[in-house]
């Protein structure tokens, strides 16, 4: 069993209220190979909302008490982005699951990437903020952007 970001499966839950579906995790999900959650959802973010950047770091560094989590606004969603990350490890160990496939560049889901807390488009290497907590628990942490390769 594996789990994928929620908006990877077609769920509209993306700050946009839009989502990124990919067929083959969205038909995991289908399938009952994998569930499909939103960290940021579980977090108590609504849906729309404001798009947020991590400032200062990265997850691990938000983690550290190094970085924040900002929304374009400017107001600090750190807490949100916290609790939903707890929230979703919870599940994922109550589950058993070991594997994720997240969305690449989120401050919550990014693998490999996140955007670099400036809202230009411009991203940086890192991990978003349930990403490095996932690692952190021993939790094989996949992007939705090679996926494919990194199962063989």
């Amino acid at each position: 069993m594996k789990m994928v970001s929620a908006c990877l499966a077609g769920i509209n839950c993306r700050y946009d209220g839009e989502n990124k579906e990919n067929m083959v995790l969205k038909n995991l999900v289908i399938q009952g190979e994998a569930v499909a959650l939103c960290p940021e959802v579980m977090g108590g973010l609504a849906t729309p909302r404001l798009p947020a950047e991590i400032v200062g770091g990265d997850g691990e560094a938000v983690w550290c008490g190094q970085a924040r989590v900002i929304d374009q606004a400017g107001n600090d969603v750190t807490k949100a982005y916290l609790a939903g990350a707890e929230k979703a490890l919870k599940m994922l160990q109550q589950l058993g699951i070991d594997t994720v496939i997240l969305k690449e560049k989120s401050p919550s889901c990014g693998a490999c990437h996140i955007y670099d807390g400036t809202f230009t488009g411009k991203t940086k290497a890192g991990l978003g903020v349930a990403a490095a907590l996932f690692k952190r628990n021993g939790i094989n942490v996949r992007s939705d952007e090679n996926f494919n390769e990194q199962t063989g």
